[in-house]
């Protein structure tokens, strides 16, 4: 079939074995009532000193590519990560991994851009648009377009550039898979008392002993000193224990009345998990105050509906229900810190809280 469509000329096969592909390329192009203005090469020869120097360049940007990426990789798998207080080597993690992969990308956009502008001809076209249908020789002629596109990238008779491509293009496959299998290399959460999982009240912090609740200057707690209806902001008891350096510990600790503590008590023994069975001293109750949304202060304690309110986002918790969110964007509950009292009849915790502490973060089995 040799019809065409709306473009003057006679009609070419295009199924003739003798026709190159450029040869096609152009029919389509007329078919399609495409003009070719301009079609050149940017080089004077083929293998030009010229075309040689550019093909270095755009190899190198995809070396360089490789090299940052790849560094990404090394410093994502063997970096000491871990999350420390203070100022530590482990500061500069985040950091390395941002400028790595931001040069490695960086460098690959510039190398896509200079062979754009750089090796390929220079194009010019101009085209009449249509609607009609495309026939099975467009169809063939499309992808023919296509292949000959591919073939002017250059790739096959560019050695250097193939090999850079693929020398550069690894690593940057290797790194989307990077966040998925870095945990299975290396345990972010080393030690005996990882730090994500461990606050002030852990009996680590306090020579294996148990952490009394304090105020903020200090002083330990009694259940005299929080009248029924009162709740009060606790600390650990330890050296730095109201400071930023135990930022996860500040606690509210609540004396409810006895039908309320007695329905938190309830709930709590028979919470799913199991987690907050026997947390409770009396009819007093501990829940961290860090809201499990975005980790501001859930302090804002309804005493008449037994809610604590988080002002950020308006996230309310329900406490005697085991502190699970009944409005706002919270999904996960507040922990609660088991309670007892040491022989000197002072608040300790009798152990860490058993709920990992803060927003964000998965639930543990």
């Amino acid at each position: 079939m040799t019809a065409q469509h709306g473009a003057a000329g006679e009609p070419v096969d295009v199924n003739d074995p003798r026709m190159t592909r450029f040869d096609i390329v152009k029919e389509g192009l007329r078919r399609d009532d495409i003009e070719i203005v301009t079609y050149e090469s940017q080089f004077h020869g083929s293998n030009s000193k010229a075309e040689k120097r550019v093909v270095r360049n755009i190899s190198f940007l995809f070396l360089l590519s490789g090299l940052f990426t790849l560094a990404f990789l090394v410093f994502y798998i063997i970096w000491p990560w871990k999350f420390e207080l203070g100022h530590t080597l482990s500061d500069y993690y985040t950091p390395i991994l941002g400028v790595t992969l931001g040069l490695g990308l960086l460098a690959l956009g510039f190398a896509i851009l200079a062979w754009a502008k750089k090796l390929l001809p220079h194009e010019l076209s101009i085209q009449q648009r249509h609607g009609d249908p495309s026939s099975d020789e467009e169809r063939l002629i499309t992808g023919q377009t296509m292949m000959y596109v591919a073939d002017e990238l250059g790739v096959q008779r560019r050695p250097l550039l193939k090999g850079a491509i693929a020398l550069g293009a690894a690593p940057l496959g290797l790194a989307v898979g990077a966040p998925l299998v870095g945990g299975m290399i290396q345990d972010p959460h080393k030690g005996k008392h990882p730090i994500m999982y461990t606050t002030g009240f852990h009996p680590s912090k306090n020579g294996d002993k148990p952490v009394r609740l304090t105020r903020e200057d200090g002083s330990p707690i009694r259940p005299d000193d929080v009248s029924a209806g009162g709740q009060m902001t606790v600390y650990p008891g330890i050296p730095h224990g109201a400071t930023n350096h135990y930022a996860d510990s500040p606690t509210l600790l609540i004396h409810l009345r006895a039908d309320d503590a007695e329905e938190t008590r309830r709930n709590a023994d028979a919470d799913k998990n199991g987690r907050n069975k026997g947390s409770m001293y009396g009819n007093y109750v501990a829940y961290s105050k860090i809201c499990t949304h975005a980790g501001c202060p859930a302090s804002l304690y309804e005493q008449q509906t037994n809610r604590l309110l988080c002002p950020c986002h308006q996230s309310q918790f329900l406490i005697t229900d085991n502190a699970q969110p009944v409005f706002g964007p919270a999904t996960r509950r507040l922990p609660m810190l088991p309670l007892t009292v040491d022989e000197e009849g002072y608040f300790v915790a009798a152990e860490d809280f058993r709920d990992v502490v803060g927003p964000d973060f998965w639930e543990r089995p």
